[in-house]
């Protein structure tokens, strides 16, 4: 059983940020905990916690991780969570993440992961203007990654 959550991941991703003078929006946070939920999935075949994210207007979605910080709307989250205790090699495949999406806005992050087939698949044709909170499968996010890993 995994002892990691969504918000064990996020007060990573925040912590991390804040400590090299970076902050992270709401919507930047979601695609980052994607990236490093779909990554995992991809290269350790197991997911990093048990939460599902859905495909919503702007991307993949953690629900109960959008209403922790619903509250900054599209400011910096100023919250200063405790730097989690998280195993060394995760910790390494949080950093790899972040050092690999950091120079993206919440914005591009989300147009990525629009044009990628996880959030599209669960979508299933709903256009894109409209809510939807069909789950975007733990198994379509290894499939798709694992084929990214691999080229």
């Amino acid at each position: 059983m995994n002892t990691l959550t969504h918000d064990t991941v996020a007060d990573f991703f925040i912590k991390f940020a804040h400590e090299h003078g970076d902050c992270l929006t709401n919507l930047k946070l979601q695609k980052l905990v994607y990236y490093a939920q779909a990554w995992n999935l991809a290269l350790y075949d197991k997911p990093l916690f048990e939460s599902d994210f859905q495909a919503w207007v702007h991307g993949p979605v953690c629900p109960e991780l959008y209403a922790r910080f619903k509250g900054y709307r599209w400011k910096p989250i100023t919250e200063q969570p405790d730097l989690p205790e998280i195993p060394e090699n995760v910790k390494k495949h949080l950093i790899d993440v972040f050092e690999a999406y950091e120079r993206y806005s919440g914005y591009q992050l989300e147009q990525m992961t629009h044009a990628e087939a996880p959030w599209i698949d669960a979508r299933d044709g709903i256009p894109l203007d409209e809510a939807s909170n069909a789950v975007i499968s733990k198994e379509s996010m290894k499939d798709f990654y694992s084929k990214l890993a691999g080229e």
